[in-house]
């Protein structure tokens, strides 16, 4: 299977400090960088980012995207988008996430992301220790989002995109504070679900949203 060409040069690939543009045993072609945004969350969609970057155009500073400042993931997120050769975000839906897990909604994510691209990689390289399914050779790399260029861009896209999304969901939810904790599980967020139950944006599957639903219901039968 031959990558798409592109209309730039081809050149020696450059290596960026603390991270590899592609691993000694990948194929020649394009490859992608995969990664995802928002499994632990107790609501809003899980993203996925997947980032075809070009050689000829290296962006400095990339790296885990939790390891990085919220200002710097900002400026960041504006450079992939300006230099990489091709990205795409996708997201599964909190009822995707009920309704087939959390785990398989962020494959399908993921697998959306891939399959969003302009160009066709002739390798993946995922974030992690699982792989969606996809039509094109594929390969998961723990702790990918430190070692590998692309799929560090991809964390920076989904976790910029998942975080605005959080704050457009504060805009509707403001009682529950998710511009701050970003759907998180932390000490103000499940007191919020304690006094005001679960929004149309909680997963009811998972368990303190569960609690919270049931602790309502009884509230509703007093």
């Amino acid at each position: 299977m031959r990558s798409p060409k592109s209309s730039k040069p081809d050149r020696a690939r450059r290596r960026l400090p603390g991270v590899q543009t592609r691993l000694a045993w990948d194929p020649t072609g394009l490859i992608a960088g995969v990664d995802e945004a928002g499994r632990g969350p107790l609501a809003g969609p899980v993203v996925a980012a997947a980032v075809i970057l070009d050689d000829t155009q290296p962006i400095a500073g990339l790296a885990d995207s939790k390891a990085l400042t919220a200002l710097r993931r900002e400026r960041l997120f504006d450079e992939i988008r300006a230099k990489a050769l091709c990205c795409s975000i996708a997201q599964a839906s909190v009822e995707e996430i009920d309704r087939l897990n959390i785990l398989q909604a962020t494959m399908l994510a993921m697998q959306r992301a891939v399959e969003g691209l302009r160009l066709k990689p002739v390798k993946v390289l995922v974030d992690g220790n699982r792989l969606p399914t996809l039509s094109v050779l594929s390969e998961a790399i723990v702790g990918g989002d430190a070692r590998v260029a692309a799929i560090s861009a991809a964390s920076i896209l989904a976790k910029v995109h998942r975080d605005r999304l959080c704050t457009q969901l504060h805009e509707a939810f403001p009682q529950y504070g998710f511009a701050g904790h970003k759907g998180y599980g932390t000490p103000e967020h499940l007191q919020a679900l304690r006094d005001h139950g679960a929004c149309p944006q909680h997963r009811r599957s998972f368990a303190p949203v569960a609690a919270a639903l049931v602790a309502q219901a009884a509230k509703v039968d007093v």
